[in-house]
């Protein structure tokens, strides 16, 4: 046996633990993260960040209360949006909290 046979790359690894349906998260809702910007537009952008996103639930972090305040009015325009660059209906609900930092 040749030394490099002992072994696995680790691509083969992660993608076999990313296959794994016992996982806690879905790895394609780490796409939100790449397409927030885009779908939310500068504005927005700048002020609010997704933070978790969990069983359909993603909940971001705003900068401040008046922001706080505006996206919640405008969250369904922006589920609709980030699930339109998903591909689907990954978002369920948005959730809108301070940032702590």
């Amino acid at each position: 046996m040749e030394k490099k046979d002992r072994f696995t790359s680790i691509k083969d690894i992660i993608s076999s633990l990313l296959k794994d349906p016992s996982l806690p998260f879905n790895p394609a809702d780490a796409r939100i993260w790449e397409v927030w910007d885009e779908a939310v537009g500068p504005g927005i952008a700048g002020h609010a960040r997704p933070s978790l996103i969990r069983k359909g639930l993603l909940r971001v972090e705003v900068s401040d209360p008046i922001w706080l305040q505006e996206l919640e009015f405008v969250s369904e325009d922006i589920r609709e949006k980030l699930n339109e660059r998903l591909g689907g209906k990954r978002i369920k609900k948005l959730e809108f909290r301070l940032s702590s930092g």
